[in-house]
């Protein structure tokens, strides 16, 4: 039996009222089944509204997405070549505001591999020139569109095709957020999947910025971390709570906030649930551990905070 309104916790009330709002990301698509990029676009363009154009290059959302008059996005998409989603959403922004079109958000949303690597120059350029537009991540960690290859997202100690066992990532994964944030644009943040709330008020907030904004969103990818397809948002939850992917923002490159406090849960909780990590030894771990006490020890001190 369905517990009435009145009788939910506001919390979920109001989440229950948000997801009946007209849905734009349609059922029917191509995406795996647990696959975080396809909850994250959900979330992203149901805050967004309608009046959103969705710059799409080469990544699984290019399949996903579809194509006219069988596209699984009930907005405007495009998609462009690997290297250059920035450079096309810069380039109808600039169209729209030659038509005085002020009323539309231009988002590009390309994968760690089109963001962290092949398109990390046009992401530049726009981000430089504080172009009005949101640059979103959907990071799952690897080229997961075309066999699961290593990227610069990759995180230390990882199993992918490029990087088979014993010849697994031997470097740390690149820290995206600092060098969006050495742009000086006015809005940058990472957020979750399994931090609903958290999200939508950073789409939100992305959305009435003007000037270039970034959001990073890590997507789990059950083939790709071989993993169960129902563990995608326990996954996710497990990346902010072993500090593995904090969540917090940075406006104006400067001023750094933590957004969600970890609750210090080991390493090894996260990676243990995952194919892709099943070789580590316990000091592999261990190494893994200490890289992830570092970078987290390095972002509170930017928030000056305690650990």
């Amino acid at each position: 039996m369905t517990t009435p309104k009145r009788d939910r916790p506001e919390t979920a009330q109001r989440l229950t009222e948000w997801v009946a709002d007209t849905e734009r990301f349609l059922p029917g698509n191509t995406a795996c089944p647990g696959c975080g990029a396809a909850l994250a676009m959900r979330h992203v363009v149901k805050e967004l509204g309608e009046r959103t154009i969705v710059v799409v290059p080469a990544c699984c959302w290019a399949i996903i997405a579809g194509q006219f008059p069988y596209a699984s996005l009930a907005v405007p998409s495009i998609n462009t070549p690997f290297a250059c989603a920035a450079a096309v959403a810069s380039g109808i922004r600039a169209a729209l505001d030659a038509r005085k079109v002020k009323d539309t958000t231009v988002m590009a949303w390309a994968g760690d591999g089109g963001t962290f690597d092949i398109g990390l120059q046009a992401m530049s350029g726009a981000f430089e020139r504080n172009d009005d537009l949101l640059y979103v991540c959907y990071d799952n960690e690897a080229y997961m569109n075309t066999g699961v290859q290593r990227s610069s997202a990759t995180p230390l100690g990882a199993w992918t095709t490029t990087t088979p066992v014993p010849h697994v990532k031997d470097r740390p994964k690149k820290d995206l957020l600092d060098i969006v944030a050495a742009h000086r644009i006015p809005y940058a943040a990472t957020a979750s999947i399994a931090f609903v709330d958290d999200l939508r008020r950073k789409v939100r907030r992305a959305k009435e910025t003007k000037g270039a904004r970034f959001l990073h969103i890590l997507c789990p990818c059950s083939p790709g971390w071989k993993t169960q397809t129902g563990h995608t948002v326990k996954l996710a939850r497990l990346a902010v709570h072993t500090k593995i992917m904090p969540l917090f923002e940075v406006e104006d490159g400067l001023e750094y906030t933590v957004n969600v406090e970890p609750d210090g849960t080991p390493v090894e909780e996260f990676l243990k649930l995952q194919g892709r990590f099943r070789h580590l030894s316990a000091d592999e771990i261990a190494r893994v551990q200490a890289q992830v006490d570092r970078t987290w020890a390095a972002l509170c001190r930017r928030a000056g905070r305690a650990r």
